[in-house]
């Protein structure tokens, strides 16, 4: 009798597995923005319901995503970056196939509040600032650096006070690959393994770099209440608060809608979302929400207007 009860059980859980009829979206907080544009356009013109977006960072949104198929999971996830080999194989190992979209780049700015003193850092100066050590020309030893005068004579005496986003954000993934990455292995001639290995790390004392949550909104009221703070987010977020924050320049180029498309401003990635093959014809509204993206992302597109850099 029991087994009778089971298999009616597993028979009812088969047939409902797909009865969610509205989209559910994870990921970035950078893409969160834009896919939250192209939602709401999609809930006033189609006749699907408005896709429900979280904002959980790229890895925890490729984390969930990856964890399998049927209504439990999302059907499409942001990212700031591209999915990585051990998230590939997680989606395999779970009957995930990731359909991957490039909808745009965005620039990884170092903003300040107006009110502050946004003064110009090369990416060694900022690799100087966060990483948890330094190489001094032989080795590595513990960051020594307190203020950014300590690393630049040229600079203000001011104590290094920087906001990064948590381990989960893609944004943090690509600030260490574009900044701390490209320093050990371009102006410090280190290989790629010694990069990866030894200039990955973050200063975690929470006296200098200040680890937060994907709350961006947040940052932004941080930076306005301490004009010495710095934080470190998307272009799209400075674009959107201009009247509160501004970017400090990097290596002589100030991050711009132009700067970013021309590539001249060198700390710029590309933006991505995951579609779950196996949820297409399945969840309904998915192949007509990923039309409406690709739709609004062009470079004519309301996207851009919103701080998007369109595809060339």
């Amino acid at each position: 009798m029991k087994k009778i009860v089971l298999a009616l059980a597993l028979i009812a859980t088969a047939s409902t597995a797909y009865a969610r009829d509205q989209i559910s979206i994870v990921g970035s907080s950078t893409v969160f923005p834009f896919a939250t544009t192209v939602a709401e356009k999609f809930g006033q013109i189609s006749n699907f319901p408005t896709p429900v977006i979280e904002s959980t960072g790229s890895g925890g949104g490729m984390k969930m995503f990856c964890k399998g198929v049927g209504t439990g999971t999302p059907d499409i996830t942001n990212s700031s970056r591209a999915i990585k080999k051990s998230e590939e194989e997680l989606c395999a190992s779970n009957g995930v196939t990731p359909i991957e979209r490039m909808v745009g780049y965005d620039g990884i700015t170092i903003s300040t509040s107006r009110e502050g003193n946004p003064f110009p850092l090369t990416k060694e100066e900022i690799y100087k600032a966060v990483a948890a050590e330094v190489w001094n020309g032989t080795d590595f030893v513990a960051n020594p650096y307190k203020t950014w005068a300590d690393i630049n004579p040229n600079h203000p005496a001011l104590s290094i006070d920087i906001m990064v986003p948590p381990t989960t954000s893609g944004t943090r993934d690509a600030f260490v690959e574009l900044i701390l990455h490209d320093v050990c292995r371009k102006e410090y001639k280190l290989d790629k393994k010694t990069a990866k290995a030894r200039c990955t790390a973050l200063r975690t004392d929470g006296r200098y770099v200040v680890q937060m949550g994907e709350n961006d909104n947040l940052l932004i009221e941080k930076l306005v209440s301490d004009k010495d703070r710095m934080a470190v987010f998307g272009f799209s977020f400075l674009d959107m608060n201009r009247d509160k924050v501004v970017a400090h320049p990097v290596n002589g180029v100030s991050p711009e809608f132009d700067t970013i498309a021309d590539g001249s401003y060198k700390v710029s990635r590309p933006l991505f979302y995951y579609i779950k093959k196996e949820h297409l014809g399945v969840i309904p509204g998915i192949e007509e929400f990923d039309a409406l993206f690709k739709k609004m992302s062009d470079a004519d597109g309301p996207l851009a207007e919103q701080g998007l850099i369109p595809l060339q």
